[in-house]
């Protein structure tokens, strides 16, 4: 038997059902024998939703009114009644099991399944199996237009069934017209026969990835925004009425081994991808999760490993991960579990711990433990914090996929990455951020975030022609995504007060921009890590420019520096052997600036970010041969030469100032006289080269 199943929600209606989040507010539906070819009674059922705002499609398509809709059930008890019903009309037809049929996949993946999982009560396992009556109907008539473009109107008209809505209630008609498109899918001339239901996972399952598998483009999806302490089960949840992949769910990790708030997660086909597009904004807890469109290789990347002792240790399945943080370097694996304890017992003992450790077999603090069971693996978290030795231990919940990135972090990058040898400074010379305190500049504020330059130069109209070459900066936030701000540096403090007077709350798409005229200065205090705002200038957390800005995988463009950041060119970071006659031979070290990079407006982003994100890398481009060749016999800014080496703080506290890094080093010897007047230097760059000789960076 079949029970033709139909829902409406107090939101979107048709092919974006349950893309808003909207809550279930209808449900009508029929059991069929497919055997006899009888019915049983239809059955109408509104539904009480927290939310009785209904949206004015539905208003149109329903003709449901809050007042009548706060006199219904909720949904926990519709859903009951429901089973009852059902139950009664399966007896009455001298029948026992039933499989549901809906049109399309919507209801039961887009609406039912998440709306339940959100009010924490479970579904019964009638609606983990259900036909697409869509497919049913194309595999029986293929001449019928595609899956996605039908619906039950198009479907009656090509069988020639009276398609009048307006003859029955919402629901009623399209529970009956069903059914008849059923039977004609029954009848001597077509037998179908209804035999793979379409199937909803029960529980998302864990397992290893390999780098060698293939990996469909089309199934994967990045979330963004995702709580920090959220678990792949927890993103499962979120999902939920979707298939995800087996070991799916890789959440992905900064550069200090921390998760950055997204997942790539893969889906076992397109279909379900798709689907889970349609959940873009939709809120997990009280935060709203962005989803996008991701490849198989940045999925391989993230959850892809090759060590056996991972896949061995990965191979036992249906296993709960914790992360252990912070372990004594001394740590045994006896130390280990005797601090879970007899209450909390690990999977196959010792081979349920896998120690994290450097390629030169170092630990590094990290380890990740398997718990059979649920109960378990929360009595094990009950320990976050306690001590173990002399240090508190952090316990997190993990998945495989974290596993494995953590595993290749630290087993196949050194801690400090090797940089091409051809490296030139980032910034051409005469390009350099204005200073000073002409208000020669103008502020842009509340810009839309997918504005570009394009759109800017557009919202100055006549003006654009008195800005400055490499006049316009966009300001990125901590995540390296647009921030609302932009400064454009004009050719004089009129033109400035002019386009401040023009264009102050000039619409831009659907958004007011307010215009500030500003100084070069404060300009540069903001591009700088600063904050302006109306009580004044907020400097950055430390007055000397750090490395470079903070380099995304979402942002491929090259990273801008200030000149005095040459100070610190990358190559010295990697300390080398040299003898003084080699050093003397060298030829000049030369860097190369991509051409793509080279526009004729380029992005700075604020400095120094702050946890979760990643700190500041740092992304440097090989120079061609060519490159290296005209750049060593042309002009150029020099650069520090590397008599011994220099090393790079990690780690410092936010508010480190440079007397906190010089007291840091006091006692060691610096000849600054080597590198004076090498480079032009701000003031403040130039004392710490001049700073007494007990100062040193090794």
């Amino acid at each position: 038997s079949l029970v033709v199943l139909f829902g409406a929600t107090a939101g979107a209606y048709g092919a974006k059902l349950g893309s808003d989040e909207r809550e279930l507010i209808l449900l009508v539906w029929q059991v069929v024998d497919l055997h006899s070819k009888k019915v049983g009674t239809l059955h109408k059922s509104l539904v009480k939703a927290d939310n009785l705002d209904l949206s004015d499609q539905c208003r149109e398509v329903s003709a449901l009114t809050p007042e009548g809709l706060s006199k219904a059930e909720p949904l926990d008890r519709v859903l009951q009644q429901f089973s009852q019903l059902v139950s009664s009309d399966l007896k009455v037809l001298g029948r026992s099991s039933y499989t549901l049929c809906s049109d399309g996949q919507l209801l039961i993946r887009q609406v039912l399944h998440p709306e339940t999982s959100k009010k924490n009560f479970p579904l019964s396992d009638c609606f983990y199996s259900f036909y697409d009556l869509r497919k049913e109907f194309h595999a029986c008539y293929p001449s019928s237009a595609a899956v996605k473009d039908q619906t039950i109107k198009t479907m009656a008209e090509y069988l020639g069934l009276g398609t009048d809505e307006a003859e029955e209630d919402f629901g009623v008609w399209q529970v009956k017209t069903m059914v008849a498109i059923i039977f004609s899918m029954l009848s001597e001339g077509c037998n179908h026969i209804f035999t793979e239901p379409e199937t909803v996972k029960y529980k998302y399952e864990t397992g290893p990835c390999s780098k060698s598998e293939t990996v469909d483009s089309e199934t994967v999806i990045r979330a963004r925004g995702l709580p920090w302490q959220s678990s792949d089960q927890d993103i499962a949840r979120f999902f939920k009425g979707l298939n995800i992949a087996k070991g799916g769910v890789a959440l992905c990790l900064n550069s200090q081994g921390r998760r950055n708030g997204e997942a790539l997660v893969r889906f076992v086909n397109s279909e379900q991808r798709d689907l889970a597009l349609e959940r873009h904004k939709h809120h997990m807890g009280s935060r709203y999760i962005e989803v996008y469109k991701a490849t198989g290789e940045e999925f391989l990347k993230i959850a892809g490993g090759t060590s056996n002792e991972v896949a061995q240790f990965l191979s036992k399945e249906n296993q709960v991960i914790i992360r252990m943080r912070g372990l004594p370097f001394t740590a045994t694996q006896e130390d280990v579990l005797g601090f879970l304890g007899p209450e909390c017992p690990v999977t196959g003992g010792k081979e349920g711990l896998l120690f994290v450790k450097y390629p030169d077999g170092r630990p590094t603090g990290d380890a990740f433990v398997l718990f059979s069971c649920e109960e378990y693996a929360q009595n094990a978290l009950k320990k976050h914090k306690e001590i173990l030795g002399k240090r508190y231990i952090e316990l997190f919940r993990s998945t495989a996929a974290e596993v494995q990135q953590v595993l290749n972090r630290y087993m196949s990058t050194p801690l400090i990455p090797t940089l091409p040898t051809p490296i030139i400074p980032v910034i051409p010379p005469p390009y350099t951020i204005a200073t000073g305190s002409i208000r020669d500049c103008v502020r842009l504020r509340g810009l839309p975030y997918t504005a570009g330059i394009d759109d800017i130069l557009e919202f100055m109209g006549d003006a654009t022609g008195d800005i400055k070459p490499h006049g316009v900066h966009m300001v990125l936030n901590q995540q390296g995504r647009p921030s609302g701000d932009a400064f454009i540096q004009m050719k004089s403090a009129d033109k400035a007060f002019m386009v401040a007077q023009k264009c102050h709350k000039k619409m831009m798409k659907d958004r007011y921009v307010e215009v500030f005229q500003c100084s070069g200065e404060e300009m540069n205090f903001v591009l700088m890590g600063g904050t302006l705002n109306r009580s004044g200038l907020s400097p950055p957390p430390c007055k000397l420019p750090c490395l470079s800005p903070p380099a995304y995988a979402a942002f491929q463009t090259a990273a801008v520096i200030p000149a005095e950041a040459a100070l610190y060119q990358p190559q010295a970071l990697l300390p080398t052997t040299r003898t003084p006659q080699a050093s003397a031979a060298a030829p000049p070290t030369v860097t190369y600036y991509p051409a793509q990079a080279a526009q004729l407006y380029m992005n700075y982003t604020a400095y120094y970010p702050s946890p979760p994100v990643s700190p500041t890398t740092v992304g440097y481009i090989a120079a061609p041969p060519g490159a290296v060749a005209a750049a060593a016999t042309a002009t150029h800014t020099p650069i520090l030469p590397q008599p011994g080496a220099l090393v790079r703080m990690q780690g410092l506290p936010y508010n480190t100032g440079m007397k906190e890094i010089l007291s840091f080093f006091q006692g060691y010897q610096y000849a600054p006289d080597d590198y004076n007047g090498l480079i032009q230097l701000s003031d403040q760059a130039r004392s710490v080269l001049q700073a007494p000789k007990e100062w040193v960076c090794l």
